[in-house]
């Protein structure tokens, strides 16, 4: 109970206190906010309050003003702010308007440009989130001292730049929201193909990245086609996490998917989403990507699937976004149209490298190939490179059993 409540009251209190107290004050305000969550635990250890959300909202208000005196800071500000019309306009800032208001400002905080972009996905786990730098180590493979520390050059770059806690506007809101946008996808593809050692699946995630997105859809100058075209995207690729790995942790590839787990509500979703984002004459990478999500969940069957359709989403998404990820996915596309010269000449096209940690992808298509070749040896070869270089257990075994499946 406090630990969900935790991942979804955290961001939104923080982001209240901050528009009333200021950025300059923002590790006090985490600290009162944890603080209010540690009074949580020993006050409910007999009777859970009948509206825990205001319990808490109340009682991180009035624990940051406590702090607050107890640190001199701001005694003016602080000595009024329980009396007259001040009340009534911090009040108001609890309104769920404003509520989502101030969380879309921590958003475009955390996504400023003046912050390192290896800060401000850890930023804004941590801030708008709730994470812990355990949690946020956890998910990007990091140290969670080094995580620490990103936090605290994030905080001393807001203080230093005098970062402001607001909405941008005109010409500078295209590259801001951009930038929020790609930390969103950043996040929810941790989520959906995650690069722990244990787990391929981190629903948290996805789940997060799906509520940060929809506050980007609630606001008039931020409800951009990009955002909608993201936000069919993560519904898309949603509506398959239950089917993408079974009950014994394994992982089924999309041929052997059972369609039917597939959720249809939020693909119901992501076509609403896309009706919206496609009212443009600019297409993003999330339209492409979503499109290539939205070709595959049409498909009433893995052998009834649009491959030349796919081949063009993927084409055009190449054009505007040259990836070797593309390249390996156009490699697979040749590969199920049996067109192995085609698919040939994508994987010369492709350095391992490009792929970084997930270099083993390309091994294991090249496998792929070397099977339709009935090349067995090769095939073998390249499964077994792919295995030297993969981390997560899953796809390990899943590399293992289709190994043994040669013959």
């Amino acid at each position: 109970m406090i630990d969900h409540l935790f991942r979804h009251q955290y961001g939104k209190m923080v982001s209240i206190l901050t528009r009333i107290f200021g950025l300059a004050n923002l590790e006090t305000i985490e600290d009162a906010v944890q603080d209010t969550f540690a009074t949580a635990i020993l006050s409910w250890r007999d009777k859970i309050p009948e509206n825990p959300e205001a319990w808490l909202t109340k009682a991180a208000k009035n624990r940051t003003i406590d702090l607050f005196r107890k640190l001199n800071a701001e005694q003016k500000r602080v000595h009024t702010i329980n009396q007259g019309p001040e009340v009534i306009a911090i009040n108001d800032l609890f309104l769920e308007n404003e509520i989502e208001d101030s969380q879309l400002r921590m958003i475009f905080t955390a996504c400023h440009p003046d912050l390192n972009p290896k800060e401000q996905i850890a930023f804004a786990l941590k801030t708008i989130s709730g994470f812990s730098s355990k949690e946020i180590a956890s998910a990007l493979l990091l140290k969670e001292e080094t995580i620490k520390k990103r936090l605290t050059r994030a905080r001393k770059t807001i203080q230093v730049e005098t970062i402001s806690f607001e909405i941008p506007r005109g010409k500078e809101l295209p590259d801001r929201l951009s930038r929020v946008l790609e930390v969103l996808y950043l996040i929810f593809n941790e989520g959906f193909h995650s690069n722990r050692k244990d787990i391929l699946i981190r629903k948290e995630l996805c789940g997060e990245a799906v509520r940060l997105c929809k506050i980007i859809l609630k606001n008039e100058y931020t409800n951009q086609p990009s955002a909608y075209a993201l936000f069919a995207l993560m519904c898309f690729q949603s509506a398959r996490l239950d089917s993408k790995v079974n009950e014994y942790n394994e992982i089924v590839d999309l041929k052997n998917q059972d369609r039917k787990t597939w959720y249809s509500p939020l693909i119901v979703l992501g076509n609403r989403a896309m009706t919206k984002a496609v009212k443009t004459d600019v297409f993003s990478a999330y339209h492409y990507e979503a499109a290539i999500a939205s070709e595959h969940l049409k498909a009433i069957t893995f052998d009834q699937t649009d491959w030349d359709k796919l081949l063009m989403w993927h084409e055009r998404l190449y054009e505007l976004q040259a990836s070797p990820f593309t390249l390996l996915n156009m490699t697979l596309i040749h590969l199920q149209k049996g067109n192995l010269k085609s698919a040939k000449q994508f994987l010369t096209k492709i350095n391992p490298k490009d792929l970084e940690q997930r270099a083993y992808l390309y091994y294991g298509t090249q496998a792929e190939y070397y099977i339709e070749k009935k090349e067995t040896q090769k095939a073998i070869n390249s499964l077994n490179s792919a295995l030297e270089l993969v981390t997560n257990e899953s796809e390990r075994n899943y590399l293992l059993k289709k190994k043994a499946l040669i013959k």
